[in-house]
């Protein structure tokens, strides 16, 4: 009689969001045969045979191979439900098996030779019936719960190689894609805590909104390295340049400083690295205008409006446009997004070759919009020069600058975001009226910055 006893001992099912195992009645139907691609401890394809109201498991580490000549090792583990035959996630770290399992092929198989079914003192002969994997196999046990996986000689003999598939045959994610989509294995502690008063916006609130626009957000954070500003207690705010989180999602590059001292800066390696930050608390995030692996080759140029407090929306976007109109005629393809403040952010790809080259190419388009309309706007940062004045704020330029990722959201009043809209809105959305608790009717439209990193 099948079990699924020690299935069930391995795992604590309020962690791991793999099925509870609970054996099925057996059919008379075909059997199920499925293939689980496991990046864990160490990287295994996982091969399971429906039989007695169970999947019979083996972890076969260097997956099946249609050569004959190859005698592949297959490991029998315990038996596994039914149920995970759809299974595809994370297994969180500390739990039995934690690593991403894709589904590598789903199918079904006989055994051949109307012999009975016997795993134990086989050889078993049988046939798959896959997407993937097709034609005879046998599992050939030799010693313990040890056993050989090898192709019997058919037409399907060296037709196929396993290494060429790297997505998943349910859903069509890569292995990364199915990791980043897995934010189960992230233990949220104090969920119901109140960030922003205004609006009762809790923890859990912000936690599940950078799990939706995670998607979105993951390219602008990719490779680049990050400062957060961090928000404990809903009150006091602080912004770090280097983390203190010890994540295996969060990766360090080590730069020198003007001290000639090495300082760590942070990078995340998934979406996974980005919702470990907001649980420590981390619920804005700003980015480099480089990648770390080309550290001082901006490929981003950033201009930011900030206007006097006491200027007209109006202006502001007078301001936005004047901008673009100068950007247009050096045919610099700009995009803009809100700034979730009182200005607006306008991005340009643009791949440079220095730091340095950045900051002319960026003070000279700014000096060239200040002359041009000297009572509007100014480059001098300094208060008392700002007054009626859009400052544009051309700063962000330079080597360890940073300006605030697309889809971040602020440490305001109304937990607003800064927001990629198309020029055409720009007259229709304010820089902060976007915010949490509206941001779905914009994630549901065509991305404006969809040919962003074109």
């Amino acid at each position: 009689m099948s079990t699924l006893k020690k299935y069930n001992a391995k795992r604590n099912f309020a962690k791991t969001k793999e099925p509870k195992g609970k054996v099925s009645k057996v059919k008379k139907t075909k059997l199920k045969y499925i293939i689980q691609h496991h990046l864990a401890r160490k990287d295994h394809y996982d091969l399971r045979l429906e039989y007695n109201g169970v999947l019979v498991s083996f972890a076969v580490p260097k997956g099946p191979s249609f050569n004959p000549r190859d005698k592949r090792l297959a490991v029998k583990v315990e038996d596994h439900p039914l149920s995970y035959a759809n299974f595809e996630g994370t297994i969180p770290k500390g739990e039995y098996g934690a690593g991403t399992v894709m589904l590598f092929d789903i199918g079904t198989w006989y055994p051949l030779n109307n012999t009975k079914i016997n795993f134990k003192n086989g050889p078993l002969k049988f046939y798959i019936q896959g997407k993937r994997l097709q034609g005879a196999w046998a599992l050939v046990p030799f010693k313990d719960d040890n056993y050989l996986l090898i192709k019997e000689k058919d037409e399907y003999v060296n037709k196929n190689n396993i290494n060429k598939y790297k997505t998943s045959i349910k859903t069509g994610r890569t292995m990364q894609e199915i990791a980043e989509n897995a934010p189960e294995e992230i233990e949220l502690t104090s969920p119901d805590k109140i960030i922003f008063a205004n609006g009762k916006i809790t923890k859990k609130d912000i936690y599940d909104y950078y799990k939706k626009v995670s998607k979105y957000m993951m390219p602008y954070l990719d490779n680049r390295l990050i400062s957060t500003v961090r928000c404990p207690d809903g009150k006091d705010k602080f912004y770090m340049k280097h983390l203190n989180n010890n994540s295996k999602n969060l990766k360090v590059k080590k730069i020198r400083n003007k001290e000639d001292e090495n300082s760590d800066y942070y990078y995340f390696k998934n979406a996974t690295g980005l919702l470990e930050e907001v649980q420590m608390n981390s619920f804005e995030f700003h980015i480099w205008g480089s990648k770390q692996n080309k550290i001082n080759e901006p490929d981003i140029l950033v201009f930011d409006l900030d206007p006097d407090e006491d200027l007209s929306l109006a202006k502001v976007r007078r301001g936005v446009k004047d901008l673009k109109n100068i950007l247009d005629k050096l045919k610099l393809k700009a995009y803009l997004k809100t700034s979730g403040g009182k200005g607006y952010h306008i991005y340009v790809p643009l791949k440079m070759t220095s730091w340095s080259k950045a900051e002319k190419i960026a003070s000279d388009i700014s000096d060239l919009l200040v002359q041009t309309y000297p009572t509007k706007y100014t480059t001098n940062m300094r208060k008392e020069k700002r007054k009626g004045k859009i400052f544009i704020d051309y700063f962000r330029n330079k080597k360890g600058a940073t300006s605030v990722c697309p889809y971040s959201l602020r440490l305001k009043d109304k937990a607003t975001v800064s927001l990629p809209i198309k020029w055409s809105e720009l007259d229709k959305i304010k820089p902060d009226s976007i915010t949490i608790k509206n941001v779905d009717k914009y994630l549901k439209r065509k991305d404006p910055w969809s040919d962003f990193f074109a």
